[in-house]
């Protein structure tokens, strides 16, 4: 598969997985969470499908397209445990959460996936769902939409 094909199936499982969780959520308390904002993709389709939600961002820089800049007050920027910490002490609960921090280099991005697992289990609340493109641990993993090859992105649940 080339990387063009590679990365439009990323994009393609990445998009049906969000609306999926999304509608599972349905009348559920608590906020979302990206963690990973890069170019501010995700965020701008999370805004779409959930506008009535808060959407907490993380990342170590903020160098996203002006248009999907998140409000200073909603983009926590910084080493991702340090992040989590401070949004699980007295912070919000999260009901939806998506993990897309990574450097491309698939042994250090699962490991650092494992590393975060249990900061991220903090601010999720009980039967919060999780969608990821690197295996999460401590989690139960659930199938998500029929439309998405079970390698290509991990579902989860709190």
């Amino acid at each position: 598969m080339s990387r063009l094909d590679s990365m439009l199936r990323r994009l393609t499982a990445q998009r049906d997985g969000l609306n999926w969780a999304a509608a599972q959520i349905g009348d559920m308390a608590g906020d979302v969470l990206d963690m990973g904002l890069g170019n501010g993709r995700t965020y701008d389709h999370l805004r779409e499908i959930l506008p009535d939600r808060r959407i907490w961002v993380m990342d170590r820089v903020l160098q996203c397209h002006p248009s999907s800049t998140p409000p200073a007050e909603d983009f926590l920027q910084g080493e991702a445990g340090p992040m989590l910490n401070r949004l699980a002490k007295g912070g919000p609960k999260i009901a939806m959460a998506h993990y897309d921090f990574g450097r491309g280099i698939k042994d250090d991005d699962v490991a650092e996936a494992a590393h975060l697992s249990p900061w991220i289990a903090q601010v999720m609340l009980p039967g919060a769902l999780l969608i990821s493109g690197q295996p999460l641990v401590g989690f139960k993993q659930i199938h998500g939409p029929d439309t998405i090859a079970p390698d290509r992105y991990l579902f989860y649940r709190a």
